[in-house]
């Protein structure tokens, strides 16, 4: 029988082993939300949002470096995978706010222990550069 809840490798299901994902397979849909949660811009708009409620102008300005149409696909994107909530207020002109979801907030939780850990050690990471460097001249 191929039930997609029926017991297959090991004693976990296909349809558990869809949604569970294998980031490694090529066609596996989880890539998708990696690339969006891990790309320069998702991280982060991600730890911005960690600090509550932010309108697009206050995210453009916090976040150095990212352009209008970066940060509106960066946004799209974690709002699609349910990790941003976009609320429009009609007002004129009109105003726009993002916040984190509750799956967000976890998210952004482990992207902000990873760049935490960045900034901490960006003394040792910056030797380590310099010492490559020397190596290779």
């Amino acid at each position: 029988m191929n039930d997609i809840s029926s017991p297959s490798v090991g004693s976990i299901s296909l349809l558990e082993r869809i949604r569970t994902g294998e980031v490694l397979a090529r066609d596996c849909p989880s890539r998708d939300i990696l690339n969006h949660v891990c790309s320069r811009w998702g991280v982060l708009v991600l730890v911005v949002l960690l600090g509550g409620m932010h309108r697009f102008s206050e995210l453009r300005r916090k976040i150095g470096g990212v352009s209008e149409k970066m940060l509106s696909q960066t946004l799209q994107s974690l709002e699609q995978d349910g990790f941003v909530d976009r609320k429009a207020l009609p007002v004129v002109p009109p105003h726009v706010e993002y916040r984190l979801t509750a799956m967000g907030e976890e998210v952004a939780l482990q992207m902000d222990g990873l760049t935490t850990w960045i900034e901490q050690n960006l003394p040792r990471i910056l030797e380590a550069r310099e010492g490559r460097v020397s190596i290779t001249e």
